[in-house]
């Protein structure tokens, strides 16, 4: 039998791979792809990658691949358009899986629920990211003058810290004081449970709410979703999660975790596309309606933002003035939201209904396990120019791991890297995140990574190599940092 360390095992490891077969429902960008300057004759139903071969993409907690699919259901979306005009917000076609416009929202909650864990009536198709969770802040945050604060992680993504700080803004506090942030101990990259349940425990006399990542960005950690919420409802105070790198990454079970809310994009692991359409989670809970509540003069569903989308449904189109939300995470909703989006993340969810999510999050443990074996069990480990920040529980993480390199590096490593075709993406100053994602990624493309990835190491410290487009090639010109 080949040892681990060998080309020929990690080819092995995909032959009794049961998921192999849906990496071709994907379009694998080839080495030529990456440095072509235009589009003309691209094809989206050739074969994957061209006579030179795929490139190794690493960066779907960046930016997910391409579904083969994809492209035929948006064609079939504009087709319904040009020859049915508004009527196809109602018109069912025989000879395609697509809703009419005006269910295409139902449709993809339902199937979205089977990824986070919950009914369908408790999660909603909407929006973005970031506006997302401003809908669901301004329901949830509901501060006094006694209990105003909001606890949230020392490294949370920008986007949510500038988040809850204008919450705090517009509730007329001072972030400065509304702000409970959870600081790394010393030189540590993760969180302990204990350390957010001791925040919690300090603070719950004046805190009205906490948001917290489900898997924080920078360092892959998988925080412990279900005690950290059930600690946070012992103690009276409501929890909410961003799972922007959660969903379609790992097994959440939002509603037996009983999370109050949760908010998430689509482009990552869920392959929707740059900018899809985003998603969101409310309990049932919180979700329940009671008009005759409204007719007494008291609150007779959760106060929030409203607009006409989140109206119930046989009632939308009579344009009367009274609000009556559809029971659920749907009441949230705002506006109409886009079909053509909707249709990009359907191609997606048709294909992770061809496996279910435990059997993802099996094949990415091994996956990830493998790529930190390998990593880590060299004969020269003790003189590795890196170290792992991402938890090597694999319980306490998700597809991701981050590689810290030593100071210098980073940008003659990604050139390295970028020369060999090799997709993954940095955080400055020396981290490389690199994330095999379970639909398509293969145990051969780890092991291509870790080989070059070596070797790159070994070219720089030596004192050559180039420079990286990542860092120099205009995409931080761009806003590349935020849009990761």
């Amino acid at each position: 039998m080949e040892t681990i360390s060998t080309r020929e095992y990690a080819i092995e490891l995909d032959r009794h791979d049961q998921l192999r077969h849906i990496r071709s429902e994907f379009i694998i960008p080839s080495k030529s792809d990456l440095k072509r300057k235009t589009l003309t004759g691209v094809s989206t139903k050739r074969t994957s990658g061209t006579a030179d071969g795929p490139c190794v993409y690493l960066c779907g907690n960046s930016l997910g691949l391409q579904p083969r699919r994809t492209s035929e259901r948006i064609s079939s979306h504009l087709s319904a358009w040009a020859t049915k005009g508004v009527l196809g917000h109602y018109f069912e076609h025989e000879d395609t899986p697509l809703p009419p416009f005006l269910h295409a929202d139902d449709v993809a909650a339902e199937k979205m629920a089977s990824l986070v864990g919950a009914s369908k009536s408790e999660v909603a198709v909407m929006g973005t990211l970031t506006a997302n969770l401003h809908v669901l802040m301004a329901s949830f945050y509901r501060p006094t003058k006694e209990k105003f604060k909001i606890i949230l992680e020392g490294k949370a993504f920008p986007s949510d810290h500038y988040a809850i700080e204008s919450q705090i803004r517009n509730h007329g506090f001072k972030p400065r004081e509304g702000m409970i942030i959870i600081e790394h101990l010393d030189t540590s990259h993760t969180l302990t449970t204990s350390q957010i349940i001791s925040t919690i425990d300090a603070n719950v006399d004046s805190t009205a709410l906490i948001l917290l990542p489900g898997i924080q960005y920078y360092t892959g950690q998988y925080f412990d979703i279900k005690t950290i919420t059930e600690h946070a409802h012992a103690k009276g105070v409501n929890i909410g999660w961003d799972l922007a790198h959660a969903v379609g990454n790992v097994d959440v079970q939002l509603h037996d975790w009983d999370v109050d809310f949760a908010a998430w994009c689509n482009y990552k692991y869920v392959n929707a596309g740059p900018g899809a359409i985003a998603g969101l989670f409310v309990h049932e809970k919180h979700g329940q309606v009671d008009m005759q509540a409204e007719e007494r003069g008291k609150y007779g569903f959760r106060p929030r933002l409203t607009g006409w989308w989140g109206a119930d449904k046989a009632t939308r189109f009579v344009m009367g003035n009274r609000f009556i939300p559809i029971p659920g995470a749907a009441g949230y909703q705002v506006s109409n939201p886009s079909a053509l989006d909707i249709t990009a993340l359907l191609a997606s969810l048709e294909i992770f209904a061809e496996t279910n999510m435990s059997a993802l999050r099996d094949k990415s443990q091994r996956l990830t396990s493998y790529l930190e074996n390998l990593l880590l069990h060299t004969p020269s480990a003790s003189q590795n120019p890196y170290h792992i920040i991402t938890p090597s529980n694999p319980h306490e993480r998700g597809a991701q791991l981050s590689i810290k390199l030593n100071p210098g590096l980073l940008e003659g490593v990604l050139a390295e890297l970028e020369a060999q075709s090799v997709v993954v993406d940095e955080r400055k100053p020396d981290v490389i995140r690199v994330a095999p994602a379970p639909l398509y990624n293969t145990f051969e493309e780890v092991w291509l990574f870790v080989d070059i990835f070596r070797k790159s190491c070994e070219k720089v410290k030596g004192g050559s190599g180039g420079e990286s487009v990542m860092l120099d090639g205009g995409k931080e010109d761009r806003g590349w940092e935020q849009i990761k």
